[in-house]
């Protein structure tokens, strides 16, 4: 039989979310002991047992309320008196941890060039669940691009029934050419993202942005895309460009500025 840490695994790979609902003290008589454990899914659905019954029932609640709210908490029962509110009468006490298991941040990377190449590798090495897709099947393997999670040769007409989209996703799109920007942004820009940019210089940007505005792609929703991508390295290998990109990505998810850290000091007169 699965265990928990098995499904804490495939959670992760898959890039889902579940509450782990683990009984961190207990005293007196209770139908399980400290450590056992459950997990709730988002649908109700759930694996192992912290003992069953109405108590169960609650905290299977309190798992879904921890999902949607994005918070852990602890609760604590006594399960002696029913008429009282207890939800047991073994006569013990329980206090259970429910934690939501939050999603790997996903890098999407939407085309398996050489700087898609390179920010698969740097993705998975800044610790990101990494997804690689390209319409060319030879530009979406293991094989050229090692390391990703999940791969998908598909064009991105495709992808949002392929690949879950949350508002930990970051999306970067090194893509061949303008048309292939113009194409696939108006697909992107109302699925949930964290990040979402566009390679290329900013000519590039100009006339793809040109083109998607004629077509009737809000200003609004353009100026929150990411292009060109990246801080400005004077970056030239596909490495450094790879670089110069997930240093962005950090750079907002940590709230940083992208400024020098050194630090001068003035000496005396």
């Amino acid at each position: 039989m699965k265990s928990i840490f098995d499904s804490l695994s495939d959670l992760e790979k898959r890039g889902d979310t579940a509450a782990l609902c683990t009984i961190v003290r207990e005293r007196g008589s209770v139908p399980r002991h400290a450590g056992s454990r459950m997990l709730v899914h988002p649908d109700g659905h759930i694996e192992g047992s912290i003992g069953g019954g109405e108590m169960e029932s609650r905290v299977i609640r309190e798992a879904l309320a921890a999902l949607a709210e994005g918070t852990g908490r602890i609760v604590s029962y006594s399960l002696a008196d029913p008429k009282s509110g207890d939800p047991g009468v073994c006569g013990g006490e329980v206090e259970i941890f429910v934690e939501p298991i939050k999603p790997l941040p996903t890098l999407l990377v939407i085309g398996g060039g050489h700087v898609g190449k390179a920010l698969v590798h740097l993705g998975k090495w800044l610790g990101f669940r990494v997804a690689l897709c390209d319409d060319r099947p030879d530009y979406c393997t293991p094989q050229w691009a090692p390391g990703a999670d999940v791969y998908l040769p598909v064009p991105v007409s495709q992808l949002s029934s392929q690949f879950k989209f949350n508002d930990q996703t970051c999306i970067v799109m090194p893509t061949r050419g303008v048309g292939l920007d113009v194409d696939a942004l108006p697909l992107l820009l109302d699925l949930p993202h964290a990040y979402l940019g566009v390679i290329g210089s900013r000519r590039r940007w100009v006339t793809a942005r040109k083109r998607l505005e004629d077509g009737g792609i809000a200003k609004d929703k353009l100026d929150a895309v990411h292009a060109p991508m990246g801080l400005e390295l004077n970056a030239e290998t596909p490495e450094q460009i790879a670089l110069s990109i997930m240093a962005e990505i950090v750079m907002l998810q940590r709230g940083g500025d992208g400024k020098p850290m050194m630090l001068t000091i003035q000496g005396e007169a």
